[in-house]
Formats: C-alpha cells, sequence, structure tokens
C-alpha cells in the first residue's frame, strides 16, 4: 500500500517517518505554541537529518517540560547542565541555550500583543505557498525574509535554510512532491 501511495521519497523507509509525513508535515499549523515548537525542532535539526529529530522529539518535549516557553524562560545554568546530560535529545549547548533565548523572544512577542501565528502567516500572505513539486528548494525569499525578521525579534538559530524546513513542516509551503497524494489536499494529509 505504501508504494501505491507514492508519497514523497525523503519520507519513505521508515514508519515514523511515514506517519510524519502523511499525517504532520505540510498541514497548515496555526496555534502559536505548535509553530513556537516545530520552530524549536527545525533548530535542533540544523546539520543533522529530520529523521534524528522526529525519532528524539518525545524525549525532546520531556526534557522541555512540554516546550512550556514560559517555563523555558526562566532557565539557568543548572537546566543547560541538566539537559546536556539527557540522552534523549541533541546535547549540543548553543542549540539548547538558543532555545531558552527563543523562549524569552517568544514571550517577549506575546507580551506586546503580536500574535506569533498571524506574524509568521504574513511571510506567506495568511496562506500556504506551492512549490513547483519538482524542485525543493534549500530556502526562498520568503525564509530568508522571515529569518531575518525572527533574528531582529532576538531568535537563534533561524538561518533562512532553517527557516524554509519550518515553512515546509508548518504548511506554509506546500512542497509534497507532483506524486505525493497529499500535495492536492493541503490540511488533510493522507490520513
Amino acid at each position: 500500500m505504501a508504494d501505491a501511495l507514492q508519497r514523497c521519497g525523503w519520507a519513505q523507509g521508515d514508519p515514523l517517518m511515514e506517519a510524519y509525513h502523511d499525517q504532520e508535515w505540510g498541514v497548515p499549523m496555526h496555534d502559536p505554541r505548535d509553530l513556537w515548537e516545530m520552530l524549536l525542532l527545525e533548530g535542533f535539526q540544523a546539520g543533522l537529518s529530520w529523521r534524528t529529530i522526529l525519532h528524539r522529539r518525545e524525549g525532546f518535549r520531556r526534557a522541555f517540560e512540554g516546550f512550556d516557553p514560559a517555563v523555558i524562560a526562566l532557565y539557568g545554568a543548572e537546566d543547560v547542565e541538566r539537559l546536556m546530560q539527557d540522552e534523549g535529545i541533541i546535547r549540543a549547548r548553543a542549540k539548547i541555550e538558543a532555545t531558552i533565548t527563543n523562549a524569552r523572544a517568544f514571550l517577549a512577542m506575546r507580551d506586546a500583543g503580536e500574535d506569533f501565528s498571524a506574524w509568521i502567516w504574513s511571510f506567506v500572505d495568511g496562506k500556504p505557498r506551492m512549490g513547483d513539486g519538482q524542485v525543493v528548494l534549500a530556502s526562498t525569499p520568503a525564509s530568508l525574509a522571515l529569518s531575518k525578521a525572527l533574528k531582529a525579534k532576538g531568535f537563534k538559530f533561524v538561518g533562512a535554510v532553517t527557516v524554509h524546513a519550518f515553512m515546509q513542516a508548518a504548511g506554509l509551503v506546500n512542497d509534497h512532491a507532483l506524486t505525493c497524494p497529499c500535495r492536492d489536499k493541503p490540511g488533510q494529509g493522507m490520513g
């Protein structure tokens, strides 16, 4: 059955990746906290594969207390050291420290009355953009613009390539292959 679906090639051969592709990847996210979590996970992916992150996602959620930005913003040096010892996550000090910084930036936006979701979606005029389905770009003018804007707000590990991967995962960009059933069902996935 999996072969008949002709899902995107990157998601084939691993049941967890297939389920993620079929049910989550490219489905438009609008909840601010969910978008923030995805942005953080994509930051942890920098230099690694999404498969590595996906297989540790529950470890990340546990270690970062459900990705609650109000909790993470209060983390200090002891928390960084605790996380550096946690084998359930990627133990990269710069990425861990960036997560704390990003929690503070997220909360600063919220406290200033900015809706993170509306702000993120404004970079694609509020609706998913369609990729051509044949060539998947590493970054786009939209991901570069969002990357610069995130950095201006104090976010870390949000380069244009990371941000483009985030935009794909969160459904701001539909980069499903032409042969993938999810391409024509934005927001629905295959399940």
